[in-house]
């Protein structure tokens, strides 16, 4: 057990998808305008990955990858170039009912994430921890850990951001940092930040 909240502990604060490996920076910056969209987007992004990686471990284990027919007596077949494919079309599917899910009971939420919703479907940090799942070989019970640790450390990412984005709106800056200009910067100092976990991680 352990293990499994080391890993889960690695994957929100050492391995942070958008301040770390710098993924999914897309939704990141643009749904970290306000606090209540910044939940939202973390929920979201808990709920998704914590779903489609250990289930897309279980598709990959199964059916795709090399040796996974052997119980059939077919143990050359390799279906692995297939995995990208998979793995978007369960993302997809689980986006989708998470979608229908929000517009029947929580019609605010779902209105406020607008077009960036659907977009989870091809966000590259929810497909990232499916595919580092493969090429670090976790097995069903450590890809839950890394599933729900890294929707864990995206969804703190963007909620400090957005808490630091929703004082900053009272502050007198100048023209040139406001909107866009201080976000990449504070999103610059966040990454220093957590890049100081990498670090202690370190043996």
């Amino acid at each position: 057990m352990s293990g499994f909240f080391a890993l889960f502990l690695s994957a929100m604060f050492v391995e942070n998808m958008p301040l770390a490996l710098f993924l999914g920076l897309c939704t990141f910056i643009a749904l970290s305008k306000r606090p209540e969209t910044a939940v939202g987007l973390g929920i979201a992004m808990i709920a998704v990955m914590g779903v489609t990686v250990p289930l897309n471990q279980v598709i990959y284990s199964a059916v795709l990858a090399p040796g996974a027919w052997g119980w059939a007596g077919l143990p050359d077949i390799d279906l692995s170039y297939l995995s990208l494919l998979a793995f978007i079309g369960l993302i997809a599917a689980t986006v989708q009912m998470l979608e229908m899910l929000l517009e029947r009971f929580f019609p605010a939420i779902h209105s406020a994430f607008g077009v960036f919703l659907p977009l989870l479907t091809v966000q590259c940090a929810i497909l990232g921890g499916s595919l580092f799942m493969v090429e670090r070989r976790y097995g069903f019970v450590d890809s839950i850990a890394y599933g729900l640790g890294s929707g864990a450390g995206f969804a703190i990412a963007v909620l400090v951001l957005a808490a630091i984005r929703s004082r900053l709106s009272y502050a007198d800056m100048p023209a040139g940092l406001r909107g866009l200009g201080v976000t990449f910067m504070l999103a610059g100092m966040m990454s220093l930040g957590f890049a100081s976990f990498w670090q202690m991680a370190s043996p």
